[in-house]
Parts: C-alpha cells; sequence; structure tokens
C-alpha cells in the first residue's frame, strides 16, 4: 500500500526530541534542525559551540552587572535590613524572657562582615534575581521554538516572584517558629541561649535560600512538562516517590535535625508539588486546545475556602482564640 506520507516534509515542532532540541542549543547536528545560522519556520535558531560560549560568557557579564548594581543599592539600606534580619532573634529571646534579647559579637570582625557585606550579598540575590532569571531564559531562548519563546514574560516573573514569596515565607514562619522553638529547648534544659551573629546569620542564609529555591519546585514541572520530558499522568502516578523524595530533601536542607523544623520544610514543598501538577495539566490542555473549568473550579474553591474560614472563626470563638498582626497571628 502506497503511503500518504510526504517524504521531504518537515518535522512538526512538537515531534523534535529533547535531545534533539538540546544538541540544537550547544551547536550539534540534528536531524531536522535549522541550517547554522538560520532561523525556521517554527523559530528554533542554531549556533556554533562557540558562539554559545561567547553567548554564555556575556550573560554570565550581565548577570554581574545585575548583581553588582544590587549589592550597591542594598549597601545604602544595611541598618536597616540589620534591624530586619535581626528582629527574629530578639523576638524569640524576649518570648522566652532572656535578658538582654540581643545577639552577642565574639570577633570585632563579625559585625562588618555581616551587616557590610553578607547581608547586602544575601540581598542583592533577591533584588536581581528578575534580572538573573531573564539571562538564564535569553541564553536558552535560541534552543527553544517561537510558540515557546511567548513564556519568557510569565517564566521570569513566576520564578522570580516564588523565589521572593518562599523567602517571605521563610522569614514570617519557617525562621521564626524554628528559632524560636529551638531555644526553647535549650532552655528546658538550663541552657542559656546566647547566639552570635555570624552564626546566626548563616542560620538566616540557610533558611532563606533554601525555602527560596524550593518554592521554584511549580516552575520545575511546567518546564520538563513543556519540554515533554513528565507529564500530568506521570507526576500523579509517581506522587508517592515524589513525596519521599521531598521529606529526604527537607531533612538534608534543613539545618537543625528536629522533627518540628522538617515538618515546616517539607509541608509547603508538597503542597508546591501538587501547584506545579496543576500547572503542568493546564499546559497539557493548552497544547490539546481543551479548556479547564475555571467555572466550577473557582465555585469549589470558594466553597472551601469559606468553610475554612467558618471553621476557624468557630473556633477562635468557642476555645478563646483571636487574630492579632504579628505572629503567630492567632492567639487564645
Amino acid at each position: 500500500m502506497a503511503s500518504n506520507v510526504d517524504p521531504g516534509a518537515s518535522t512538526p515542532p512538537e515531534e523534535h526530541s529533547l535531545f534533539d532540541r538540546l544538541t540544537n542549543i550547544f551547536g550539534g547536528s540534528g536531524g531536522n534542525l535549522p541550517k547554522p545560522d538560520e532561523e525556521e519556520e517554527e523559530g528554533m535558531v542554531r549556533m556554533s559551540f562557540l558562539g554559545h560560549l561567547e553567548e554564555l560568557r556575556h550573560r554570565i557579564i550581565m548577570v554581574v552587572y545585575g548583581m553588582a548594581a544590587a549589592f550597591c543599592i542594598a549597601l545604602l539600606f544595611r541598618n536597616e535590613m540589620w534591624d530586619l534580619v535581626s528582629k527574629p532573634a530578639t523576638t524569640a529571646l524576649t518570648h522566652l524572657h532572656v535578658v538582654p534579647p540581643s545577639l552577642v559579637m565574639i570577633s570585632s570582625m563579625d559585625s562588618f562582615q555581616v551587616i557590610w557585606m553578607k547581608l547586602p550579598l544575601l540581598a542583592a540575590v533577591f533584588l536581581a534575581s528578575p534580572w538573573v532569571l531573564y539571562q538564564v531564559w535569553a541564553f536558552i531562548a535560541p534552543g527553544l521554538y517561537k510558540h515557546e519563546r511567548r513564556w519568557a514574560v510569565p517564566f521570569v516573573s513566576s520564578s522570580a516572584g516564588l523565589f521572593i514569596i518562599g523567602g517571605l515565607f521563610a522569614y514570617f514562619v519557617i525562621f521564626r517558629f524554628g528559632l524560636e522553638f529551638l531555644l526553647s529547648v535549650g532552655i528546658q534544659g538550663n541552657i542559656r541561649p546566647s547566639l552570635s551573629v555570624t552564626e546566626y546569620f548563616d542560620l538566616f542564609v540557610d533558611v532563606m535560600l533554601a525555602v527560596g529555591i524550593v518554592f521554584e519546585i511549580p516552575v520545575l514541572l511546567f518546564l520538563l512538562t513543556l519540554v515533554r520530558v513528565v507529564n500530568p499522568r506521570f507526576l500523579i502516578k509517581h506522587s508517592r516517590y515524589a513525596i519521599l523524595a521531598i521529606v529526604v530533601l527537607a531533612a538534608v536542607i534543613t539545618p537543625t535535625g528536629d522533627v518540628f523544623n522538617l515538618t515546616l520544610f517539607a509541608t509547603p514543598m508538597i503542597i508546591l508539588y501538587f501547584i506545579g501538577i496543576f500547572a503542568s495539566y493546564l499546559l497539557v490542555l493548552k497544547r490539546e486546545d481543551k479548556k479547564f473549568p475555571w467555572a466550577t473550579f473557582l465555585m469549589w474553591f470558594v466553597i472551601v475556602v469559606v468553610i475554612m474560614a467558618a471553621v476557624t472563626w468557630f473556633a477562635a470563638n468557642h476555645y478563646g482564640y483571636k487574630f492579632v498582626s504579628h505572629p503567630p497571628f492567632l492567639v487564645r
């Protein structure tokens, strides 16, 4: 039987394998990939290996410029930022009735290194994160199709937004409660807490960066779905293994070894994993020209929120709890 397939027809964009596209990015030869220094109808550009090295060099230089500018800006507000950074420690020590509720400078260089160097550098990482992520996207964009490059703005905005939200979540929730819990364990054992400036800030950096990176899970799953490495069915089917891996990862990145802090790390990671599955599912629906039933979804979402609000209100009134404007926000 004669075949109806035209041997000279080009392969549709979606049928290129991930290997072919990575080969295209790094200057290899793929079967249906564009010719050197040309752009096909699909929009994928091929560059030589030396061309990619030059592009990588350019992007790294741009990242350094952005980080340097953010560092200089952060340096101007170093004292205000240190007041914010040290507040969880002073608050925890005050709640535990430690007098005076202050950090300890052990070495004469501690304050200079932390306040003038390390703290502005940490702030620069968060301030320059949109710029850095844009440079990453600009480097990998030549290996993507034209219709995939439209995800540039959502990728940069969502990645930077989640990274910053992760830092805020770490500051207002995980670090505050985790630090007070750890100090309270020592006090119960007749141990007087004394926090050095450097050790406290190192712990602060570990928690902030770890949680900020963890909040990138939805973006990672979305990108893996975009390049057809995974799909929502695969992610759901193997969710039990993903949860196990998340708990193990949380145990590794948790700066302390207690179950309380492990739970604080693992819970948002698991929630973010399923948010990533939802984003992956939306991408697959769009790819198949299907629509998500947003009306039904929003209706059930509102119902669940109302029920949770009603339960919280009942518990607050029945057991004598009330809301306050500072952590833990719900007190008796």
